[in-house]
């Protein structure tokens, strides 16, 4: 025997977003499965950054920053600046800080 609460149930079905909606929810998480991107965006977080500044400091080459980076600017997570031959990266907005702020509180007090 199966127990329906048929006012949850439409409740819930109003409230849930579209298929596409949760396609692009999905990939921003995504960008945050990866321990360079994490590394990348604590790094930028703090200032804007070049390639060979993320590699030095993560001690990663810059093909591997590179093709994170490529990842992240085409899901919107970072912009870009240039200024000569080089190219700035930075955070492209608060939205992604407060992302990531939210769960290394949420680590944080777990482990506390």
């Amino acid at each position: 025997m199966r127990l329906v609460d048929p006012d949850k149930v439409e409740e819930c079905r109003k409230a849930m977003i579209c298929e596409r909606e949760v396609d692009d929810l999905s990939m921003i998480f995504t960008m945050f499965a990866d321990s360079t991107r994490l590394k990348i965006m604590n790094a930028l977080f703090v200032n804007e950054l070049c390639v060979g500044d993320l590699s030095a400091l993560l001690e990663i080459s810059q093909s591997a920053i590179s093709h994170q980076l490529a990842s992240m600017k085409k899901m919107k997570l970072v912009r870009t600046r240039k200024i000569g031959k080089l190219v700035y990266y930075s955070m492209a907005d608060e939205h992604i800080k407060n992302i990531y702020k939210m769960a290394y509180d949420h680590i944080s007090e777990r482990s506390a």
